[in-house]
Order: C-alpha cells, then sequence, then structure tokens
C-alpha cells in the first residue's frame, strides 16, 4: 500500500489496535503501552504513512473544532439538535462548524465531505434523519472520528439515540386503548425504506390485532399534511390518525376542519416530536416528547469518548415521552360503526355479505 492511500485506518488494522491508539501514539502519549507504540510504529514504516491535515490535527489535539453535517438546519428537530451539540462543545472549549448536504445524490454529498475535511477537525457528528445524511455518514473517511444521531439504532457506528419506534409503539397503542379500532398513519420522509415511528406504529397494531391501514406520505411542509387531512375526511372510517411529527399533524388538522370536521370530537389526531407550537395548537396536540437537544448533548460526549478512546461504550438510547392533550379523545360513536373492529371482524363481516349475496341469488 501507498503512502497516497494509506489512512489511520489502515495503521490501526496493520497494528490490531484502535484509530484513537494510532492518534495518540502519533502524539507520543504516555499512556499508550509500549508493545502498542511499538506496533504502531511498526504499522506506518510498513505502510509508509504519512498522515493527512485532518488526521495530524487529530493527532497533535490541536484542533478543537468539531463538525457537524446535517441534511437541514431549519427544522425544529434538526435546529435542536444542533444546539444541543453546540452547547455541549462549547462547554468543553470546542467550536463547532456545520456542513448542510442537501441531497443525497453523488456530487452534493462529495461537496460536502469535502468542505469538512478541508477543516481541522478532531471529530464529526452527523444527523442521520434524512437520505442526505445517510449517504454523508457513508462517505465520510474511516480515520476521523465519527458519531451518528438518528432515531433508529445501525449497526457499525456509535450513536446516540432517540427510540422513535417505542414510542410511536406506545403512542399507537394509547389511541386504540381510548377504543380506536385502528389508527391510521401519515409518515414523514424516512432516512430508509421504513423509519421507527412507522415501525412502532405497525408494531402496535399487530400486537392489538388491529387493521394496518395503508401509510399516507406527507412532505416535509405542513401543508402536504393538509392535503391528506382532507383525503383522510372523506372516509368515513377514520377516526384516529398518528402523524410522523407534529407539523404534519397540524396540517391534517386543518385539512380535517376544512372539510368540516372536528379534532377529537370526529377524529383524534396525535404528532411526535413535541413542537413548541404543539401546546398552543387548538386543540393542543397529543405527541411525544423528543429531547433534542439532549440527543446532541449525548452526542457529543459519545464523539468526545469515541476521540479519547476512553470508553467502550459506543451507544446511548433514551424513549421520548408521551405527552397526553386534547387533540386526542374517546372515538366518535357514529364514525366507530362505519368500520370493523378488526381484521378478523372484516372478514366474517365481507362472508357475511357473501353469503347474503348469494342468497339472494339463490
Amino acid at each position: 500500500m501507498s503512502a497516497k492511500n494509506a489512512t489511520i485506518a489502515d495503521v490501526a488494522a496493520r497494528a490490531g489496535v484502535s484509530v484513537p491508539t494510532v492518534s495518540r501514539v502519533l502524539t507520543g502519549a504516555a499512556r499508550v503501552s509500549p508493545a502498542k507504540v511499538e506496533r504502531v510504529e511498526a504499522a506506518i514504516a510498513e505502510l509508509n504513512f504519512r498522515p493527512s491535515a485532518a488526521a495530524r490535527t487529530l493527532a497533535s489535539r490541536r484542533s478543537q473544532v468539531i463538525a457537524v453535517i446535517a441534511g437541514d438546519t431549519s427544522r425544529y428537530g434538526y435546529a435542536e439538535t444542533i444546539r444541543g451539540v453546540e452547547v455541549a462543545a462549547r462547554a468543553s472549549g470546542y467550536t463547532v462548524m456545520i456542513t448542510v448536504v442537501e441531497t443525497a445524490e453523488d456530487e452534493e454529498v462529495d461537496r460536502a465531505i469535502s468542505a469538512t475535511m478541508t477543516q481541522s477537525i478532531a471529530g464529526v457528528v452527523v444527523l442521520k434523519f434524512d437520505p442526505p445524511g445517510v449517504a454523508a455518514l457513508k462517505r465520510l473517511p474511516s480515520d476521523i472520528p465519527v458519531v451518528a444521531l438518528s432515531g433508529v439504532r445501525d449497526v457499525g457506528v456509535p450513536q446516540a439515540v432517540l427510540d422513535e419506534a417505542r414510542a410511536a409503539e406506545e403512542l399507537t397503542a394509547y389511541l386504540l386503548g381510548l377504543g380506536h379500532r385502528t389508527v391510521h398513519h401519515v409518515r414523514v420522509p424516512p432516512s430508509r425504506r421504513e423509519d421507527g415511528r412507522t415501525t412502532g406504529w405497525r408494531r402496535a397494531l399487530r400486537k392489538a390485532g388491529a387493521p394496518i391501514p395503508e401509510t399516507h406520505d406527507a412532505g416535509w411542509e405542513p401543508r402536504t399534511g393538509m392535503e391528506i387531512g382532507r383525503r383522510l375526511a372523506e372516509d368515513p372510517t377514520v377516526t384516529a390518525v398518528f402523524c410522523g411529527n407534529d407539523e404534519i399533524a397540524m396540517g391534517v388538522m386543518r385539512g380535517l376542519a376544512d372539510a368540516g370536521l372536528k379534532v377529537p370530537d370526529d377524529v383524534s389526531v396525535a404528532g411526535f416530536d413535541d413542537h413548541p407550537l404543539a401546546e398552543m395548537w387548538s386543540p393542543p396536540l397529543t405527541t411525544a416528547e423528543q429531547d433534542f437537544a439532549g440527543l446532541g448533548r449525548r452526542g457529543f460526549q459519545l464523539l468526545l469518548h469515541v476521540i479519547d478512546d476512553s470508553s467502550d461504550r459506543l451507544y446511548s438510547s433514551e424513549r421520548p415521552r408521551l405527552i397526553l392533550r386534547e387533540s386526542t379523545a374517546r372515538p366518535n360513536v357514529d364514525r366507530l360503526r362505519a368500520g370493523p373492529t378488526s381484521a378478523a371482524e372484516a372478514d366474517a363481516e365481507g362472508a357475511a355479505d357473501t353469503a347474503d349475496r348469494e342468497a339472494r341469488g339463490a
């Protein structure tokens, strides 16, 4: 392997140690054992390794800069998470630089990665909330400490997580417990095939033996929720709707109102995130409170562990907390009668209809 493509990760693999251990050897840190120092130095010589500017900065620990890569910085969850990273970093003497990756296209991801790696950085925090964040995470060099922040745990990278699946399952189960026979789901754009919010919703319905309706796909703009709300209002069997975030839930509520329905008298609506406006909406919105700022703080602390190689702890999880407000209630009896109580009853009802038709034909 030539000096051109040898990395700290290559040295670590050849020496049988971690990347941060290689970084400490490059600084001459006393707490690295002589045996490891010998192995690392031998690997450096064999690979003819020459550290990149970013790696040299990491090794010397001169950099006090943390990079954050995000698909957006304007939406509530993104902005709060970044704020949490920044507050924790500042308290530890670090500054934060932010790079926005606007799409998951290769050219855009490469631009964002290049902009990040031209700086002298100690490590990177990636907001893996959407496809651009996922794509950026996959393209980062392996010799830079990285932590991902997301709602679903994946393997292969240190992560701080908000356990969306468990919270969504709990929220859906709460709606079913009110007497709703099923819960319709309006999902926001997923970071992969299915995000935790949808997984939790589906799991709760399956456990309850309730019908699992087709999902309704919204965009990030609340207006897309409004259009879906108008369509849902046309279905008299809809009594409860769980939305992928609060802004979309607000749009759905507006769409239902435009169609002449009341929340929660006719249809219960729940969101996710606990947006600052959720409590002041009319009616106030039932939701799951996600501590995005706390996620950012936990992610930064986890990154420090990775940089310092001071812990084997590479994962941090927290479950969002349910916030019950006035947008959800027991179902409207008239609308409840419009739909079957379960998949089994739906089958029985269909069989009865068939029998009736056959009897009339005879």
